[in-house]
């Protein structure tokens, strides 16, 4: 997911991302741990767009308490 696509996401979508990137995160930690993990690229991606997530949120956070 790119950074410029979270901006344009609501807090609660935003929240909402964050817990599916966060369960395929478990999932992908599972599958290496089995063996079964083909695209290991994947477990990087999903840990840096979880970042960017974290990030954005926490932005928008410190604007609403700005307001």
């Amino acid at each position: 997911m790119k950074t410029i696509e979270i901006r344009e996401l609501s807090a609660d979508q935003i929240s909402d991302e964050l817990i599916k990137y966060k369960r395929e995160q478990l999932n992908l930690r599972f599958q290496r741990s089995s063996g079964q993990l083909d695209n290991t690229a994947r477990v990087k991606e999903v840990r840096r767009t979880i970042a960017k997530l974290k990030t954005i949120q926490n932005e928008k956070s410190k604007i609403q308490e700005k307001k």
